[in-house]
């Protein structure tokens, strides 16, 4: 594959590329470049923008040449209290976790998959933390508390002021190349590339990918753009403004039907943003159906061509939401089935189901 078809891949995963130059040189000078994307394990809840969305970009990545691991932030999430704190049911989260990429259409044949415990017992990663820690002032890193779901007027524990010296150090351990993270997780990297030539370590190439849309309708009173998309983004503490993994059909439709979609609306429209970004990238076109009064059943071959529709007025929004609910169901269907008959799969759900969720 030539460097600009490689380039094209890669940007069409990067909502924002940290820089565009600094990969095209990585990609000229290191035919299998390393990338990577962490999760912190935290509960059964695992939405689409986790699973669909995020095997669609890793498969483009893999395309592209990209060598890619995916990591399971098992002592991330310990770090972060969630689970109550409780290390071991988060391993059991991060297994469950594993489970949810191996059946949501991921290549995992050719994805390397880790998790924090393997990586936490070599001397060498606590090291680096205690670098990035020692080149790092206090504010900076709670400024970076975004990236583990909080807010910089949140109290922290002790702990959490750790979580991004740890998340810098991840990179390094791991060997990345590349950050393949949300645009949410950018800060963190940012602080790696800035304090890399001090440490005597490489700057990473950040592509930060999309984050889909909540359900829900997006606040009006956030202005900054990484601030807002991180607000408008599907959240497990708003179970209705998330799509997951394992929501029954009925589920699925019953989101969908509430969704926030206003008439003619292209912009911040949650239900668009679906085809957009999953939709379209898995089937080659959507058919609408609806009765002949209104117009009869639709053929949409593509993304613009529905955008124009839709603008247009010539498609009404509940007939657009039956149609996503019904492919997003179908896509979901394997993974419901992945922990309905396989055994170690089901038992893993089953105990994660039983953990009581803590934010």
């Amino acid at each position: 594959m030539d460097l600009e078809t490689k380039l094209e891949l890669i940007k069409q995963v990067g909502e924002e590329i940290l820089t565009e130059e600094e990969l095209k040189h990585l990609l000229q000078t290191k035919e299998h470049p390393t990338a990577y994307d962490g999760f912190e394990p935290s509960g059964y809840s695992v939405h689409i923008a986790q699973g669909l969305l995020r095997s669609i970009t890793v498969n483009k990545m893999l395309k592209a040449g990209v060598k890619f691991v995916m990591y399971a932030a098992d002592w991330h999430a310990w770090t972060n209290l969630k689970l109550g704190g409780d290390l071991d049911k988060i391993h059991v989260a991060g297994d469950y976790l594993v489970e949810v990429w191996k059946a949501c259409g991921m290549d995992t044949d050719k994805v390397k998959i880790i998790r924090a415990t393997d990586l936490v017992y070599e001397k060498s990663y606590w090291k680096t933390v205690v670098k990035i820690a020692q080149s790092a002032t206090v504010k900076r890193l709670i400024r970076c508390s975004q990236i583990m779901g909080r807010k910089e007027s949140d109290i922290l524990a002790g702990s959490q002021i750790l979580y991004p010296c740890m998340q810098a150090a991840d990179v390094y351990e791991i060997g990345a190349d590349i950050t393949s993270l949300g645009m949410d997780q950018k800060k963190v990297y940012v602080m790696c590339r800035e304090i890399a030539p001090k440490l005597g370590l490489w700057k990473p190439v950040i592509v930060s990918h999309h984050m889909l849309m909540g359900l829900l309708e997006p606040p009006r009173n956030v202005q900054d753009p990484v601030e807002k998309a991180t607000a408008m983004k599907m959240s497990k503490s708003r179970p209705d403004s998330a799509i997951f993994m394992t929501d029954s059909k009925e589920e699925i439709i019953r989101k969908i039907k509430g969704a926030y979609c206003p008439a003619k609306q292209v912009e911040e429209n949650p239900i668009l943003e679906y085809c957009k970004y999953i939709l379209f990238e898995k089937f080659k076109s959507l058919k609408i159906e609806r009765p002949d009064k209104y117009g009869g059943d639709v053929q949409i071959e593509s993304y613009n061509e529905l955008i124009k529709i839709y603008s247009k007025g010539d498609l009404h929004p509940m007939d657009l939401k039956n149609c996503v609910a019904a492919r997003i169901d179908e896509l979901i269907n394997p993974v419901r089935n992945h922990f309905e008959k396989n055994t170690k799969a089901r038992k893993l759900l089953e105990q994660v189901r039983s953990f009581k969720i803590t934010q």
